[in-house]
């Protein structure tokens, strides 16, 4: 009976130690937790004053998938196994494709997602200062995921610090944070990220017009309410800048799929990752959702990609552009690159001034 006593003991003392570590934990979490503003200014580097002085102009979009999620990769989130890379000599290689495909197809703009900064996931490799020192041009960085320490699954995420990079050919006159509304509540919020829009407004020529940039990644784990209610302050936001007279466009990395596209690439594992939908109907008119469904722009990780099996997978078109009334679109192509360096494939929008 003593030694069933001191067991039932030992056992209470270590649930009590694990309890109060947890406590500790979580404390010190919510006491250094990443708090933005709702809306903050945000450095312009390499900065230009040249304005846009073209009438067509390309604007990249792509989700890096913080070059540690390419075609080798799975996720824990979605069906897989993986929490990061198996080496940095993967994020090494991902990070130099991604480097060498933007310098080789050089558009006018990107809305570059999930680009890590100091991130155990991606092993500590400042991803955004090395694209801002390769590319060479007038580039923002806005934070959407800063975290000291993410305590799952096992082994752990960590440390992360990611966000949002926009970079141009020509000058920035100002980048903004803006702080999107979260679906989570304490204690995961905590740990979870902080969605927001990266604002770049680039001077016009011969106007007092803006072209406004908007790059954004939108709520992918909940239970849909979070990408809805981004998405109407998106809306509210573009629909403000555009009464002031000025061209406006946003994309990004919705995690929504675009309107129609499932009837080319339809979910067929309901059971795995959802992404809710697009309406159009939501549009005021003259406003456009632009997209290109001949090629899936994401991946389901569920797996390393096999461009075989292509029933134990699923492919979705979630990354893409809306547009103001007063900007033509003139093309959109999602461009192939197999998944090689990421999950997401890059799309290219060519665009001019309307009326």
């Amino acid at each position: 009976m003593k030694v069933f006593k001191r067991i039932l003991l030992a056992l209470a003392i270590l649930l009590g130690v694990i309890l109060l570590a947890a406590v500790a934990l979580f404390t010190w979490l919510t006491i250094t937790e990443y708090r933005p503003e709702a809306e903050e200014p945000v450095t312009v580097e390499n900065a230009v004053t040249q304005p846009l002085d073209k009438s067509s102009f390309t604007v990249l979009s792509w989700n890096v998938g913080y070059c540690g999620l390419g075609e080798e990769s799975d996720f824990f989130m979605d069906g897989g196994k993986g929490v990061r890379p198996d080496s940095k000599e993967l994020v090494a290689k991902n990070l130099a494709g991604i480097e060498g495909f933007l310098s080789g197809r050089d558009p006018d703009f990107m809305l570059l997602q999930e680009v890590d900064s100091g991130s155990k996931r991606s092993y500590q490799v400042d991803e955004a200062a090395s694209m801002q020192g390769k590319l060479s041009r007038p580039s923002a960085y806005a934070l959407n995921f800063s975290a000291n320490y993410v305590p799952f699954p096992v082994p752990t995420i960590g440390k992360v610090r990611s966000g949002l990079l926009t970079f141009s050919r020509y000058g920035i006159r100002e980048a903004t944070r803006i702080s999107l509304p979260s679906p989570f509540s304490w204690p995961v919020s905590v740990v979870n990220l902080k969605r927001c829009l990266l604002v770049t407004r680039i001077p016009v020529a011969g106007s007092d017009k803006e072209l406004v940039l908007v790059n954004l990644h939108l709520e992918a784990y909940d239970d849909g309410e979070g990408k809805l209610a981004q998405s109407k302050q998106l809306r509210e936001f573009l629909a403000q800048e555009y009464e002031k007279g000025n061209y406006v466009l946003a994309g990004g990395d919705w995690n929504q799929i675009f309107p129609r596209s499932d009837s080319t690439w339809p979910n067929t594992h309901e059971e795995l990752w959802t992404p809710g939908y697009l309406d159009e109907a939501e549009l005021a008119e003259g406003w456009r959702y632009v997209w290109d469904d001949a090629v899936p722009s994401c991946r389901l990780l569920n797996q390393p990609y096999d461009p075989a099996d292509t029933e134990n997978t699923q492919y979705y078109v979630i990354d893409g552009f809306l547009v103001s009334p007063n900007l033509r679109v003139e093309s959109v192509e999602t461009i192939d690159e197999s998944f090689t360096y990421s999950d997401h494939n890059p799309v290219l929008l060519t665009i001019s001034f309307g009326d």
